[in-house]
């Protein structure tokens, strides 16, 4: 195996690599984002890369931009040094609303196999943002393995009540209960990390996610924060995506905590996620049934008779209706700089015929 495969370069990206552009330049992957530059790596040292001007100046979305996992088309100028030309077609891509007021969306990380979205047992668990995380994953085409740390705060029966709720709702999804203090468990978690796979980590702030990794690793490599207990928040303590690749060939991308995490455009991964949801809404009366007040509603039928709960059918409404607005919202947004680009072009091309 090649450095590049042992990084994740499958066969895959083989049949998807464009052999034009390998003629003139070196495939590499994004180990870590900062700003305006790039770590890249080809799997013998990292180096700093710049995109290239025609790739900075082609940039329509977030989404052309490089970020952590992907593979790229680089020119290397010395062992340190490089020049992103283009990236390399993905596999696959996590993606989210950015923080604030903005209608745009952040990439997270892309080229992930098994996504591990971790909440603690304690005052941080929240099976709505847990669907919530299920969808961008379930979205990207990613498998999703659920991790809940702290184990060691509950007893077994409050344990095995947490664990049946999430069985409820996604009931073919792995569930791992572990602690980063008795290190219950943290020996299923490795044997889940294959040579050559991409994993990355997510969840919020506290959580236990830099802990793991650490216990992963077998160092204490990155700073870790408590969590305060009053605001049920932590600090963040990673505060960019990284690749790391262990000595067991895995690779894992650590991740900030999110404290918000809004969907945008994920129609397949709120179809995956409510999948009982969507099977119930081909019994409705009415084909264009918004499963709000009509009669002969399936979906409501099912919440009356307590095979939905309300709460899981509010936040599937909530996720939908978010999903719709965004995406409208958002091609807004995009036709308007469109637009406003058209107009900058025209009044440059006038004034150079005067």
């Amino acid at each position: 195996m090649n450095k590049l495969e042992s990084m994740g370069f499958d066969n895959w990206f083989q049949d998807h690599a464009d052999k034009e552009k390998l003629a003139g330049n070196e495939i590499a992957r994004v180990a870590a984002v900062h700003k305006d530059s790039y770590i890249i790596t080809r799997g013998t040292g990292d180096a700093y890369a710049e995109l290239s001007g025609k790739l900075a100046y082609s940039v329509v979305s977030a989404a052309d931009f490089p970020t952590t996992g992907d593979w790229v088309y680089a020119e290397f100028y010395d062992d340190n040094h490089a020049t992103i030309h283009e990236v390399v077609t993905r596999k696959s891509l996590i993606k989210r609303m950015s923080s604030g007021k903005s209608i745009d969306f952040q990439l997270i990380a892309a080229n992930v196999d098994f996504a591990f979205i971790i909440q603690s047992v304690d005052f941080n668990f929240n099976l709505s943002r847990l669907e919530r995380y299920l969808v961008m994953i379930n979205e990207s085409g990613i498998t999703p393995v659920i991790l809940l740390s702290k184990c060691d705060l509950k007893s077994p029966q409050e344990l095995n009540q947490i664990k049946q709720s999430i069985i409820n709702i996604a009931p073919k999804i792995r569930v791992i209960l572990f602690s980063n203090i008795s290190d219950d468990n943290l020996d299923k978690i490795k044997e889940l990390l294959l040579p050559g796979h991409t994993y990355c980590l997510l969840g919020s702030s506290g959580v236990g996610k830099t802990t793991l990794l650490n216990k992963i690793i077998g160092s204490n490599l990155f700073e870790t924060k408590t969590v305060s207990k009053k605001e049920s928040k932590g600090r963040h303590t990673t505060t960019s995506r990284e690749l790391i690749q262990l000595g067991s060939g895995a690779l894992i991308i650590d991740t900030p905590g999110m404290r918000e995490l809004g969907n945008m455009s994920v129609d397949t991964g709120i179809d995956e996620t409510f999948s009982e949801i969507i099977e119930l809404s081909t019994q409705c009366k009415f084909r264009n049934c918004k499963h709000e007040k009509e009669k002969g509603c399936a979906v409501l039928s099912a919440i009356d008779d307590g095979v939905i709960s309300e709460k899981r059918y509010q936040n599937y409404m909530k996720m939908k209706h978010e999903s719709s607005f965004n995406e409208m919202s958002y091609y807004e947004k995009r036709q308007k700089d469109k637009d406003f680009g058209k107009l900058i072009k025209s009044t440059i091309k006038e004034r150079g015929r005067k």
